[in-house]
């Protein structure tokens, strides 16, 4: 298939917007695919899905790449699925209007046109490395960013949490599964010799049978069973369907959860055996476990970066992976892949993105990093006068004193220190230190994190700029809200790192034009006052 430029931007004499009434052609343009068809679409930068067709003129042209980006956006706007999409197309005048298809006898979206560039997209990044989606959604926000005229050097980030689209299984049920998936597979493709005996994981009725209701059978025996079906079963069809996915992810189970007990039986490991990137179903085999907040998750993690300022935030960068990756390795990345700033950046984050060797990597991109400890309540100037050892214990006071006792809290990372009354009582510090009076000493405990980045801060902020920066910080938590409750993020239809990775980028797009709506309306609404 050859790539062509979408040329078809020009009015047709016959086209079928000249056709509309005047008051039909006010309301296409106060609503949504005015703006869509005037910022969005002529923005979409064509050439840089040019490498994943021919460039020989021969062949079939491919479908317009705008109308195809286009589309998947729109579709995640206005909340309607692809095959929606499909038939709205043909029928729903706006969506014609905003890409640019009024002129077209036949629209050029048909039912396989996304999900064969999604193909071609996904194979062109597992060669070179390159999400084409992510750079085609981060150019069109650098658009809206320039329309909104938003400053650059302002931005905050944070992650979020993407569930997959799968059950959550305990170890019966994926055992099972992964057997029934694999007994299936060779019923249906004839090889009933290398069966015998587990007939019945090929039954649809007999999995809840096993999983659910054989209680007079412990779980345990039941497991183990499952267990010793699949390492007899293995061996046997190797040759023949060893490349096959679900050969592959039963045997990739089985290593997972069991293990040899010496004697050559393979039994189930312990729970502390195992890791967070063990399978979690076989519907989705690149998702992983991680608990964050008292809460499971399974699935992927993803990072947001926005542009900041007075008239609105927009996601400029986003950053997706499974979700055992940490927000350290994110900003980390994030930073390495920005260009050495001539002007000064503010990149404000939580405290889970802040560490010295983060600070001093960003500084030399021009890029200061806000924690939130920099922004949350200032720690007391004091702390940072306190001698602390290399085990994290306190050798002396800012006044010199000697502690009669110290200790390292490891779970707090705080050091515990205890003084005579004496001692205390007649420091020049002591309103400062405000430690515990007791009976005969007194006590404080020294925050470690917080002397840490009192030692660690370029600049000493007023008040007033650290009351903005939480304002600016805190507002990132409203993205991932958005994207989660309006776009559905922990509910898409699709399941896998990369298909998931490409619907998340057209779901942030389609929050960016909603901002850039917002915004346009109340530019509009302003003149509007304004002429009255």
């Amino acid at each position: 298939m050859s790539f062509i430029l979408n040329d078809h931007q020009q009015l047709s004499l016959f086209d079928s917007l000249t056709f509309l009434s005047e008051r039909k052609q006010k309301m296409l343009e106060s609503s949504w695919a005015h703006q869509f068809s005037q910022e969005i679409f002529v923005n979409i930068n064509e050439m840089l899905f040019a490498p994943l067709y021919s460039s020989s003129t021969n062949s079939r042209p491919n479908a317009p790449i705008n109308v195809i980006v286009g589309a998947m956006m729109l579709a995640e706007f206005n909340g309607i699925s692809e095959d929606e999409m499909i038939e709205t197309m043909e029928f729903d005048f706006r969506y014609q209007y905003a890409l640019h298809t009024t002129s077209f006898e036949k629209q050029p979206i048909s039912d396989r046109t996304f999900s064969r560039f999604r193909e071609r997209v996904s194979a062109y990044e597992l060669v070179t490395g390159i999400d084409l989606v992510h750079e085609c959604m981060v150019s069109l926000s650098d658009h809206i960013c320039n329309f909104m005229d938003l400053n650059p050097n302002i931005r905050r980030m944070d992650s979020m949490m993407i569930e997959s689209n799968i059950k959550k299984m305990g170890r019966l049920e994926l055992l099972y599964t992964c057997l029934s998936n694999l007994v299936t597979s060779l019923k249906r493709g004839g090889y009933n010799d290398k069966i015998k005996g587990l007939e019945a994981y090929a039954d649809p009725n007999n999995r809840n049978r096993v999983v659910y209701y054989e209680k007079d059978i412990s779980q345990s025996e039941r497991i183990q069973k499952v267990i010793d079906d699949a390492v007899k079963l293995l061996p046997t069809c190797k040759d023949t369907h060893g490349e096959t996915t679900d050969y592959q992810l039963l045997e990739r189970a089985i290593s997972e959860q069991t293990k040899d007990d010496g004697n050559g039986h393979i039994i189930p490991k312990d729970k502390g055996e195992m890791n967070a990137t063990i399978l979690q179903n076989p519907a989705d085999p690149e998702a992983t476990f991680r608990s964050k907040a008292g809460k499971e998750h399974r699935g992927y993690v993803a990072n947001l970066t926005e542009t900041v300022g007075e008239n609105g935030s927009i996601i400029t960068d986003y950053q997706y992976d499974v979700n055992t990756r940490s927000d350290a390795s994110f900003i980390k990345e994030y930073i390495d892949n920005q260009e050495e700033s001539p002007e000064a950046i503010a990149l404000i984050t939580d405290g889970a993105y802040d560490s010295h060797e983060i600070k001093m990597q960003a500084a030399k991109k021009g890029i200061a990093v806000f924690s939130t400890g920099l922004i949350g309540k200032q720690p007391n100037p004091i702390l940072a006068e306190f001698e602390i050892t290399t085990e994290g214990t306190v050798s002396k006071c800012p006044a010199g004193n000697v502690p009669k006792s110290t200790s390292y809290i490891k779970q707090t990372n705080s050091a515990r220190v205890s003084f005579t009354r004496e001692t205390c009582e007649n420091c020049p510090h002591r309103c400062e230190c405000n430690p515990k009076l007791k009976k005969r000493t007194a006590t404080m405990v020294i925050s470690l994190n917080s002397r840490k980045r009192l030692l660690g801060s370029l600049e000493i902020l007023d008040d007033d700029t650290r009351n903005k920066i939480g304002r600016i910080r805190n507002g990132v938590e409203t993205s991932p809200s958005i994207l989660r409750n309006k776009y559905g993020v922990d509910k898409m239809s699709v399941r896998g790192k990369l298909k998931t990775k490409y619907r998340f980028g057209f779901k942030v797009g389609a929050q960016n034009f909603a901002k850039l709506m917002r915004f346009i309306k109340g530019k509009s609404k302003c003149r509007a006052l304004v002429m009255e």
